[in-house]
């Protein structure tokens, strides 16, 4: 008789596992899927010679990108990258904002004596 370890999954590295490498769910969603299509990039460009994806961090024995890019995750090699923060605009930015604004305003205002 085989027994079945009920609390397996079909995901390899497990995702609990892999949640420790990321901030929330969301973030590890969209880290990996980002990963993949990345992966699956490359895999498509390989026979054309470019060369401007990067290939697979590890090696592995999965076929699909998505469990390539789960492997990665899991053996650090992918972290998520907090995008900058936009900078604040200079008061020259804002004067030429306002301006704008305001010239907008003046071409939209109904003409007097009309």
């Amino acid at each position: 008789v085989q027994r079945h370890d009920t609390h397996s999954t079909m995901v390899n590295p497990e995702i609990e596992g892999l949640l420790d490498r990321a901030d929330s769910k969301f973030r590890l969603v969209t880290l990996s899927s980002t990963r993949a299509r990345q992966i699956n990039a490359y895999f498509g460009q390989l026979g054309e010679g470019l060369g401007s994806s990067i290939p697979p961090q590890v090696t592995s024995t999965a076929r699909k990108p998505l469990s390539i890019a789960f492997e990665e995750i899991s053996a650090d090699k992918i972290i998520a990258i907090e995008p900058p923060d936009e900078p604040e605009p200079t008061e020259e930015e804002l004067a030429a904002i306002a301006a704008m604004e305001l010239a907008e305003e003046a071409d939209g205002a109904p003409e007097e004596g009309a």
